[in-house]
């Protein structure tokens, strides 16, 4: 069985990237079962825009054609689409012992703590939209915080990496910190599949020989 991985794709947010998302779903091959690990709707923001209405019809579309399997990720959690056709929602999934995929707000312990730092980075962000500047989705203006960026993610691959060690798993796939990583850590592979809101936009491709994270754009 091959296996395709994509996380955050922020539908009904203005970053999200829908146009080469409904290219890449429509491309896919037929014997792929698609996972989404979280974040697939931008909740908080949701509105049915012409183009991401098509996106979610897409997917319920390919739910009468292949398994799609919807991961709850933190902004989309317990949302279920008008239409969800034969689409099946979960909190975690894995593909035997070989990678448990799960979107990774489970693992975050830092970012209810620093939800401060990041209605400030919201609030000079929209102080710079109203100077004139150009939208830009939060995470991308955490990256300019590096030190506290990488501090949140060496957090949540450590967590996520420590519950494949204890539960018996070879690797472990998430997503939510919209960065894209292949590491191995104290024997356990750790991936993240990153956004569809910025670039690199990744993907990840398993089947019976390998889990390959692969960059689409």
């Amino acid at each position: 069985m091959n296996t395709v991985v994509l996380s955050d794709l922020h539908i009904g947010s203005r970053y999200s990237n829908s146009e080469p998302l409904k290219g890449f779903l429509e491309g896919l091959p037929g014997d792929a079962e698609l996972v989404l690990n979280g974040d697939t709707v931008d909740r908080r923001r949701f509105k049915v825009a012409p183009l991401h209405r098509k996106v979610l019809d897409l997917l319920q579309e390919e739910s009468r054609k292949r398994r799609v399997i919807w991961i709850w990720g933190n902004h989309d959690w317990k949302y279920l689409p008008p239409e969800p056709g034969n689409i099946e929602f979960v909190r975690d999934y894995s593909i035997g012992r070989r990678l448990f995929l799960s979107h990774g707000h489970k693992f975050d312990y830092i970012m209810p703590v620093a939800r401060p730092l990041l209605n400030l980075i919201r609030m000079f962000h929209d102080r710079r939209v109203d100077s004139g500047g150009e939208y830009v989705h939060v995470a991308f203006a955490a990256k300019k915080f590096a030190g506290l960026y990488r501090v949140l993610r060496n957090h949540i691959s450590t967590g996520a990496i420590r519950f494949a060690r204890k539960n018996g798993y070879e690797a472990i796939a998430c997503g939510h910190t919209h960065y894209v990583e292949d590491i191995k850590m104290e024997g356990v592979r750790y991936l993240n599949t990153g956004s569809w809101t910025e670039p690199p936009i990744s993907c990840l491709l398993v089947n019976n020989d390998s889990i390959e994270l692969r960059r689409i754009h």
